[in-house]
């Protein structure tokens, strides 16, 4: 397996993780120490330190359950030590019952340790829908 392979591994660990509401193995995903991040879509979801983290992924997976990842794009970028994906997806979800599609993009920084490949941060949001296409910024009235 190439390196890009092995960083792109981890999104799917993530996603099958998430899924299965598994915060141990969500949490293995990140670096060991406690200066993780993670900014979400939610206008509340900026956080750093592991307890941080977990309380963002427990208090998600206690409003849906996400049932799959359908990934769009993905770019790699390797310097030594240090990755950087990003990421245009689709997570497939059920919330109270129903189910719904949410598009996202995603920025994961990582770092390469003996184990393998862990994350620093990741940022999640939704593309802005008061922007016309082509268009540099939103409208806003």
């Amino acid at each position: 397996m190439t390196e890009e392979e092995t960083v792109l591994a981890t999104l799917e660990e993530y996603a099958d993780a998430y899924c299965a509401k598994d915060i141990v193995r969500q949490m293995a995903i990140f670096d060991d120490g406690d200066d993780i991040s993670m900014i979400g879509t939610g206008a509340d979801e900026l956080c750093a330190g592991r307890s941080a983290v977990e309380a963002i992924f427990v208090r998600n997976f206690a409003e849906a359950t996400a049932t799959r990842f359908v990934w769009h794009w993905r770019h790699v970028t390797l310097r030594e030590s240090c990755a950087v994906v990003a990421a245009n997806l689709i997570i497939h979800l059920e919330i109270d019952g129903r189910a719904t599609e949410v598009p996202v993009r995603w920025t994961v920084s990582l770092v390469g340790r003996s184990g393998g490949w862990k994350w620093l941060h990741r940022h999640a949001s939704s593309a802005a829908g008061a922007q016309d296409q082509g268009a540099a910024y939103p409208i806003v009235s």
